[in-house]
């Protein structure tokens, strides 16, 4: 047998198994924080002419259009029309200033400032004077169920600190309750009125009947002083207190045309003392109306009523004026100057026209005309009219509405005295801080061409 040569080993099988998975060498751990393998070194000199920088940024390339270099061809050519677009606009402005000066002009010219004579000028330093004011005494409700006596004493109209006041008391519990309480202003010699029911009143509880509640005061200028056509201006501070009612108004010297409404009656200002709450209007609305008609069912003073709001504050809180200008053509209220106007009445056309009475009334009678025979459209406004100053209490013809606000009495009702006495505990607290009227002065005049008023008048 024959031997080779060279001596072939064959490796064992865990040989190979190694080999092909070799055991990982005992090495030391490599520092995370080293330069990476293959990495230059940080100082490494290199030429700059192998850096490449990168071109340039263009931030903005201009589109613009170079001058001359677009045709316009419409500059060569013009159109004589377009010169209108202009013109045509400045005379349209130029005709609508011209249209706005010659209505203010005309409005301008169309203002009458009437000439006046002083007729009075009272600021009460010399007190009340009995030659021009007359105290009223009555307890007949003047004609609307009210519930005050006004009276002719100290207690209800004096001055203080220079000024009127009007001011309303209750009266005493021991003359309410007492069925012998009789007032009879007849026998005392001071009642205003001609009618015993003005003048005479008596308690009878058993059917709900009492004397006056309340006392207060009334005023008027009949005596002294009046005017038929003219101004009149009235500081004063309207009062605050639940179911007062005060009033600047005025009435006829003479009932020339009948019996009221058909004479007139200019309400300059109305109240009401309840506070801003009352659904009808406290303290912080007043009121102006003309009353005229042929009898008190067909007074026409709806047509004519204006109320006009106090600017966040009432009448009570401060003095204001209430105002009237009444000339041959027109009548109007307002409230501290001639610009705030309350009511304005134009006499364009007769009373009878404006009231459009029914041929009768509700019982059948025939209405007749009371103006029918002057001819002229401001009668029953062609007469002279004196000035009056009060401060009523409640009443029974709807002034103050019945079933709202609190009212504690029914107009239709026969004990509504009664009743309005028996809330006391609820108004009378109301009346304790500015409970009264205060009037500063009072200032008429007489417009020039009437009541001898000529030479001697004035521009205001």
């Amino acid at each position: 047998m024959a031997h080779s040569s060279a001596l072939e080993i064959s490796p064992h099988p865990q040989a190979l198994d190694t080999l092909e998975n070799p055991v990982p060498s005992r090495r030391q751990p490599q520092d995370p924080f080293a330069t990476p393998h293959g990495s230059p070194p940080v100082s490494r000199p290199a030429s700059t002419t192998q850096l490449q920088l990168p071109p340039p940024r263009r931030y903005f390339h201009s589109r613009r259009i170079k001058k001359g270099a677009v045709e316009r061809p419409w500059l060569d050519r013009k159109d004589p029309r377009e010169k209108w677009v202009t013109i045509i606009p400045l005379i349209g402005i130029f005709i609508g200033l011209v249209i706005t000066g010659v209505l203010v002009w005309d409005g301008l010219r169309s203002v009458v400032n009437h000439e006046y004579c002083p007729v009075l000028i009272e600021d009460f330093s010399n007190g009340l004077n009995s030659a021009i004011w007359t105290k009223e005494a009555e307890v007949g409700g003047f004609g609307n169920g009210q519930f005050e006596e006004t009276t002719i004493t100290d207690e209800n109209v004096f001055i203080k600190d220079g000024a009127l006041w009007i001011r309303p008391t209750v009266q005493d519990a021991n003359v309410i309750m007492n069925n012998k309480t009789v007032t009879d202003l007849l026998k005392q010699k001071t009642c205003s009125s001609i009618l015993w029911s003005n003048c005479v009143i008596h308690t009878n509880l058993t059917n709900g009947t009492i004397v006056n509640p309340v006392k207060s005061g009334r005023i008027n200028t009949k005596k002294g002083a009046s005017i038929k056509f003219g101004r009149i201006e009235v500081e004063a501070r309207l009062p605050a207190g639940d179911w007062m009612w005060p009033a600047i108004w005025m009435l006829p010297v003479t009932d020339t045309y009948g019996p009221w409404p058909q004479s007139g009656e200019i309400d300059i200002m109305e109240s009401r003392g309840n506070n801003y709450t009352y659904g009808q209007g406290g303290n912080n609305i007043m009121s102006s109306t003309l009353h005229w008609g042929p009898n008190p069912a067909n007074d026409g003073w709806w047509r004519n009523n204006v109320k006009r709001a106090a600017l966040h504050t009432t009448y009570a809180k401060g003095f204001h004026t209430f105002g009237l200008e009444w000339s041959e053509k027109y009548i109007f209220t307002y409230v501290d100057n001639r610009l705030l106007q309350v009511m304005y009445t134009l006499f364009g056309k007769p009373f009878w026209q404006k009231g459009r009475f029914p041929l009768s009334d509700s019982n059948g009678t025939r209405l007749e005309n009371p103006w029918s025979l002057t001819g002229k459209s401001n009668t029953p406004f062609d007469q002279a009219f004196y000035l009056i100053l009060n401060v009523a209490i409640g009443g029974t013809n709807g002034w103050f509405e019945d079933g709202k606000s609190g009212k504690p009495w029914v107009d239709s009702s026969p004990t509504a005295r009664y009743d309005f006495w028996n809330a006391r505990s609820q108004w009378q607290p109301t009346w304790d801080d500015g409970g009264e009227m205060i009037v500063k002065s009072v200032k008429m005049w007489q417009q020039k061409g009437y009541n001898g008023c000529d030479s001697q008048a004035k521009q205001l």
